[in-house]
This record gives structure tokens, sequence and C-alpha cells, in this order.
């Protein structure tokens, strides 16, 4: 059973600031985001977590071995550092749906997110070190078969990029509503999904619904660990055996 802890991460006001006193340059705002996301991908990452862009505004980590203290550090560097600040809602669950619908109650709870009052909310709980296990949490890997040979080297960039973003469109709404799950277009062709407890059987219906739906054939590697960094790695070496081997579906 995985047991994964979520936090989602919401811009204080951040509507509102961005055409305050009057609109700000959007590659200005683009650079900020783009940054800001960096510094918190690397901050959660430095301690096994993922974080995953999403609307930029809103962001979703999976930080299995964050404390409370942890999420308190990081809004406090981002708030000494930016010109906005972060409020955090943190919960687990067996479901990765679960938790993020959890973690999103207590921000909206705190407040709205175009609320001038509501700054650095950090609320919810996190997972006790005597409680984790090695298989807290369960990452899948997708990628597309020969994306390079058949449509980077033969599409324009643009084209290519509709082709993938369509199989991304397809994976992400199947495996939210069939399995649970929450999946991040993460660069590439790649996308990483955050899964409760699915079976080899689960993968194999997930990428054959994307083929049906949107002619994009998938290949996906799966981990374990107790940390989103243990799960992932092990999620990316499973991955390489498919492609050495032809394979579709892969378990570490």
């Amino acid at each position: 059973m995985t047991n994964t802890q979520v936090t989602l991460v919401q811009i204080d006001n951040y509507g509102p600031w961005t055409v305050t006193p009057e609109p700000r340059r959007e590659a200005d705002l683009q650079t900020m985001q783009s940054r800001l996301y960096a510094d918190i991908s690397q901050f959660v990452g430095n301690r096994d977590g993922y974080t995953f862009f999403t609307r930029f505004d809103n962001m979703i980590a999976v930080t299995n071995g964050l404390t409370m203290a942890d999420h308190e550090l990081l809004q406090e560097s981002v708030g000494n550092r930016y010109p906005v600040t972060l409020s955090l809602g943190v919960a687990t669950g067996t479901s990765p749906v679960q938790a993020l619908s959890d973690a999103t109650t207590v921000v909206q709870d705190a407040g709205s997110a175009q609320d001038e009052d509501r700054r650095e909310c950090l609320e919810g709980r996190t997972i006790d070190d005597p409680h984790r296990t090695d298989d807290d949490v369960q990452i899948a890997h997708f990628d597309v078969v020969d994306a390079t040979g058949q449509y980077t080297d033969e599409l324009n960039a643009f084209d290519s990029f509709i082709q993938i973003e369509q199989g991304y469109a397809e994976l992400m709404r199947h495996m939210r509503h069939a399995h649970d799950s929450l999946s991040f277009f993460v660069g590439g062709d790649n996308v990483i999904v955050v899964c409760p407890d699915l079976e080899s059987d689960d993968y194999e219906e997930a990428i054959g619904h994307v083929e049906t739906a949107v002619d994009v054939e998938l290949q996906v590697g799966v981990g374990r660990g107790s940390s989103a960094h243990d799960a992932g790695f092990a999620a990316k070496h499973a991955l390489e055996v498919c492609r050495a081997d032809g394979t579709r579906v892969e378990l570490a």
C-alpha cells in the first residue's frame, strides 16, 4: 500500500499582484515564475522530493521525508528573496489524488488565492519517520516509443509538440479518473505519474487506452521507494529496460 505525502504550493495573491499598480511585463513574470519553480524544485529535490510546475502559480510536490519545519524553511527562503509569498498545504494518503484534494482543502480554508490578507499559510500533516516504509511512493515514468524517429526528426517542432501533448493530455485524464493518479509533463516526451498501488495490468490498460484514443505509443517504467527520488530513480532504470528490450511495461 502506498502512502504519498503531497504538498500544494500556491503563490499568495498572485493574480492581483501581477496587475498592481499596473500590469507587469509578461517576460518579467515568466522569468520570475521559472526561477521560483527552479528554486522550489531544488529545495524539495535536495530532500529527495519531486516538484511539478503545473500552472506555475500553483505547484504540486511529492514531499515524503520533508517535515513541517522543512516547509517553514521553504516559505522563509522564498519570502526573503522574492516579491511574493507561498502558502502550503500538506496531506497524506494511499491515493495521491486524495492527498492532493486534502492539501488543497486546507489551503482553501485559510483563504482565497486572491485574498490579500492570506500570507504564508502552512497547514496539514506529514508522515512521521516511524510510519514511513520503503514502499510509500510509486512513480511511473512514461515516454513515447521512438519519439525522435516518429516526431522530432519527421515533423516541425510545433507539430511534434502537439503530438506529444496529445499523448500527455490523454494519459493525464485517464490516469486521474481511472487510477487516482497524478500525471505531470516533465519535458521532451516524458511524463511522470504519481500512483497509488497499481499493478502491471493497470499500466498495460493505460497504454492501450492512449494508443486507441490519440494514436500515441507509450512505454513505462515503474518504481517504488520511501521517497519520490528513490521511486523515480527505480522507475528510470525500469524504463531503460523497456527501451533496451522493446517491452512496454517494466516494474522495478
